[in-house]
């Protein structure tokens, strides 16, 4: 059982919580992600390690209560237990001197952009952060992103924090101006094939997070496939980094919709029920 220290809301239905994973914490690198069960018969989650402390054990995860089982874990507090965290998982990020790296998250995916913009700017590159939300609320990390070295450049889709409009238009009129040397994008499928099209054309390298549906987390089950360049790659081992200027992100948004029907039951189920997971300790 790994016990949960802190469970804190961060934004509309998105919250924080600090685990004890002493292997996962000592072993992490940035872009790596843990696959968590709430309960031991429950459902997989993958869940992009933001930070992670080696020194005391512990492990900070962003969850956003989307379906069911993510909406489950947002009800537990300090001094509850999940059954399962593993990990380490995936690939970690390529990290080295670039030069001017720029960072793009979107909404929770600021939570998997961090600490890649962590061991940039430790790595003595000179790091732009490009975080967006559709309002205030949504914008996540900016202090802490701040606090890396990283010049943070926060933007709202309805004007109320920092920039009115999307990352994209913002990385445009970087690109425009300065010299790029890579991009890092994480967040909505949508947001990073925007981020992908936009650094196309000035022959950018660009690096992209991707969020499959995942199951095992071991590329057994085959659910976290990906097209890249035309050739089938899982996401859980393969990844989940990869050149965003090669993925299809057309067919990875189909293939995450393929069980929406479902997930919106199980989801307004929950809602109607509101149950705690059995065994939850306080």
């Amino acid at each position: 059982m790994y016990r949960i220290l802190s469970s804190d809301p961060v934004a509309p239905d998105v919250r924080r919580f600090r685990i004890e994973a002493p292997g996962v914490a000592r072993h992490h690198r940035a872009g790596q992600f843990v696959i968590v069960r709430v309960t031991a018969d429950g459902e997989r989650i993958p869940l992009t390690v933001a930070a992670a402390q080696p020194d005391t054990g512990t492990i900070t995860l962003f969850v956003q209560g989307i379906g069911r089982t993510t909406r489950m874990l947002n009800t537990l507090e300090a001094g509850d237990t999940l059954a399962d965290v593993v990990g380490p998982l995936g690939r970690p990020s390529e990290i080295r001197y670039y030069g001017t790296a720029v960072v793009v998250g979107g909404g929770v995916g600021t939570a998997i952009a961090y600490p890649v913009a962590a061991a940039l700017a430790e790595a003595g590159n000179d790091v732009i952060a490009i975080v967006g939300g559709r309002s205030a609320e949504y914008v996540l990390l900016e202090p802490e992103l701040a606090a890396t070295g990283a010049q943070v450049i926060p933007c709202t889709d309805d004007g109320s924090y920092g920039r009115r409009g999307f990352v994209t238009t913002v990385l445009a009129e970087i690109l425009d101006h300065s010299r790029i040397d890579v991009v890092f994008a994480a967040g909505p499928i949508p947001m990073m094939a925007a981020v992908a099209e936009t650094t196309r054309g000035h022959a950018v390298p660009t690096i992209a997070s991707l969020n499959p549906i995942m199951v095992d987390g071991t590329g057994m089950c085959g659910g976290c496939r990906v097209s890249v360049g035309g050739e089938t790659r899982f996401a859980c081992v393969d990844g989940p980094e990869f050149d965003a200027h090669q993925v299809d992100f057309e067919l990875l948004a189909r293939r995450n919709q393929a069980y929406h029907d479902f997930e919106q039951a199980r989801r307004e189920d929950f809602d109607r029920n509101r149950p705690r997971p059995a065994g939850a300790s306080r």
